[in-house]
């Protein structure tokens, strides 16, 4: 299958419309799944046609990057890894220390064991997971350029910065990609992000653009989550939160009968349409859902269709928080 390309920004970056988010292959959706699986899903992805794959040292604690590596080590010519830096993680005992840590040293510290984990001599994409308010950006940019230098990492990128973060971080670094969550459930970065990205040629990537699954309308008021699922703690998933969101999925729904295709390649596709440079990494472990979204890239919205889908969208109040307060608490700064 050829999957459309994109180029993040003005770099030469060139990777497939849709990327591949693999945390919850390991980590925050209930239990991990079957690693041997979830090898021979990421190969299918490259089978298909995707080449960008979403990692992080945090996820798991490191066994999602284990496991991308492993998996695409026979094809890591053929792809683009993206892996992340930048949660206080204890590098021998996998342990959590609490919060963030982007200290340069700690950087570089990282980038070793990432490397050795993914199974390659250089990383495609390196993102600051969070931005430390303790360490000056201006530090974390100068760390991965010097990283770049070395040839151990290509492209410098940033998740959930703000407008001024990036502003800054660029000015030492280009910053090649933004990842941030952008949906139709959660359009944030439109305000202020959107037009710093296209102004400085910065590529974006979003995080969790079905919402999490609730834009493919498999999900209602009466869904049980595993215990070990993050969405428990989410405010907007809360039955009362999903009752009140449900008219989104309505809408999403209806322009997919429209469309003959389904929720969640429509809730892609208008992500698609929205710039050219903005490339979403869904996430899934089930090869269907993987040919699915892959699907979006074929479904055109037209700008009747992306006027009617904001029209309606912009009457519909949305409930709920999209992370825990304390998660909220790192994002944007």
């Amino acid at each position: 299958m050829q999957v459309q390309k994109r180029k993040l920004g003005n770099s030469n970056l060139e990777v497939s419309a849709i990327g591949l988010g693999c945390m919850g292959m390991s980590a925050n959706y209930g239990p991990p799944a079957d690693k041997q699986e979830m090898i021979a899903l990421i190969r299918s992805a490259v089978d298909l046609g995707i080449t960008l794959f979403d990692t992080a040292e945090v996820y798991g604690p490191f066994a999602n990057e284990e496991l991308v590596g492993e998996a695409l080590a026979p094809v890591r010519s053929q792809v683009v890894i993206a892996t992340k830096f930048g949660f206080d993680l204890d590098l021998a005992t996998r342990e959590r220390r609490g919060g963030l840590n982007s200290r340069p040293e700690h950087i570089k510290a990282v980038a070793e064991v990432s490397l050795k984990r993914l199974k390659t001599d250089v990383i495609d994409l390196f993102y600051q997971h969070r931005v430390d308010p303790q360490v000056p950006i201006e530090d974390v940019a100068g760390a991965v350029k010097d990283l770049i230098h070395q040839g151990k990492v290509r492209h410098f990128g940033l998740s959930e910065p703000g407008v001024q973060t990036i502003r800054r971080a660029h000015a030492v670094q280009p910053v090649t990609a933004v990842q941030s969550e952008y949906s139709l459930w959660y359009r944030g970065p439109e305000a202020e992000v959107l037009p710093v990205l296209e102004e400085l040629g910065i590529g974006f990537v979003p995080f969790s653009p079905l919402g999490a699954g609730f834009l493919t309308g498999k999900i209602d008021a009466a869904t049980k989550f595993d215990s070990t699922d993050f969405r428990n703690s989410v405010p907007r998933f809360t039955s009362e939160a999903l009752k009140a969101n449900m008219a989104l999925v309505d809408l999403v729904r209806d322009v997919a009968k429209h469309k003959n295709a389904t929720p969640a390649q429509i809730a892609l596709a208008w992500l698609l349409a929205q710039k050219p440079w903005i490339v979403p990494i869904p996430g899934t472990t089930k090869l269907h859902r993987l040919e699915e979204n892959l699907g979006a890239v074929t479904v055109e919205l037209t700008s009747e269709d992306l006027k009617k889908i904001d029209a309606i969208a912009s009457k519909i109040p949305l409930q709920g928080a999209r992370l825990p307060e304390g998660a909220l608490a790192m994002t944007g700064r």
